[in-house]
């Protein structure tokens, strides 16, 4: 009996210190748990507390700091290109966009240059294509040529292919010699990421990817800002055929009624406030001084939860 007595107190016993641990275990996992979306939410925190909306600029984990909106530049050339950004630049913008595959450095290079405004006030942002991921180098070099502007202030990769991490590491010896200041990616996505961060040197300065009210990358944000990475996003309107549906969206317009400002200027601080650079394209000199008109209204949570609502995730690019 004392034996039967002595066996069910010891399974007792075990049975209450396997609880215990289990317990202790999960407590610990949880907290852990919550100690990690904390950390998450601070670095989102600290992304946007870089978003400076006095200077309108914000500090890259390279140490310079970039414009919050510009100018995109995709599908302007020659004389139309050059008078876009003139435009621009007379209206106070100070972050051009641009890339090899647009075909119009040599116009933006140029309309800085006769700008006459301080080389260090201006962002100048251009992108090698997989085309040239063979030969990194001789891209780098042909962009510096065709920019003529002394140094380059970011270098994306537009997007991925064959010979990426190769084209990367080139750009990181750029940025060493001084000819780059900031590299980083356009199109890459949180896959693409997992598998290319690990392989370089330079943690990117600055992701590019389209984000608009109807692709939002709600997951894919968080993430590259979690890494201490800013968000910029192109296609704010939506991309060519897709704009003016956007733009007359009825809770867009509904918003902008309320600020008594344009659908364009709501979409553009919904970004801001989301720690979204904004780079519009356009050549129209009354749009490219309006896109820069948003930093005398701010939406409220409820405005920004409404924006929120409107994500599809309806990507407009094959990018």
């Amino acid at each position: 009996m004392k034996k039967k007595i002595f066996f069910v107190i010891c399974f007792l016993v075990i049975i209450f210190i396997g609880f215990s641990i289990y317990f202790i275990l999960d407590s610990k996992k949880e907290n852990n748990k919550i100690m990690d979306n904390k950390l998450d939410e601070l670095q989102k925190e600290k992304i946007k507390a870089n978003f400076n909306f006095e200077t309108k600029t914000v500090k890259l984990n390279s140490g310079y700091e970039m414009p919050l909106n510009g100018l995109g530049t995709y599908s302007l050339t020659g004389d139309t290109c050059y008078n876009a950004v003139s435009s621009a630049l007379k209206s106070g913008v100070r972050l051009i966009d641009t890339a090899y595959m647009y075909e119009n450095e040599a116009e933006i290079g140029k309309a800085i240059r006769d700008s006459q405004i301080p080389r260090e006030d201006i962002f100048v942002i251009t992108k090698i294509y997989p085309s040239q991921f063979d030969e990194p180098e001789k891209a780098i070099e042909m962009a510096l040529e065709k920019l003529d502007i002394d140094y380059i202030d970011m270098m994306l990769l537009h997007h991925p292919g064959d010979g990426d991490v190769k084209a990367y590491k080139a750009m990181e010896q750029y940025v060493k010699k001084g000819k780059i200041r900031s590299i980083g990616l356009s199109n890459w996505y949180i896959e693409e990421l997992e598998e290319f961060l690990p392989q370089v040197n330079i943690t990117p300065a600055l992701v590019q990817n389209e984000i608009h009210p109807y692709y939002q990358e709600n997951d894919v944000i968080p993430y590259i800002q979690n890494l201490g990475i800013v968000v910029q996003g192109w296609y704010p309107f939506g991309g060519r055929g897709h704009t003016s549906e956007l733009l007359n969206d009825s809770t867009i317009t509904a918003i902008a009624k309320d600020h008594n400002v344009s659908a364009a200027q709501v979409i553009l601080r919904w970004n801001l406030q989301k720690g979204v650079v904004v780079i519009p394209g356009s050549s129209n000199p009354n749009h490219i001084k309006e896109n820069t008109d948003i930093y005398d209204f701010k939406l409220t949570d409820e405005e920004m939860k409404k924006m929120n609502s409107l994500n599809r995730d309806e990507k407009h690019d094959w990018y």
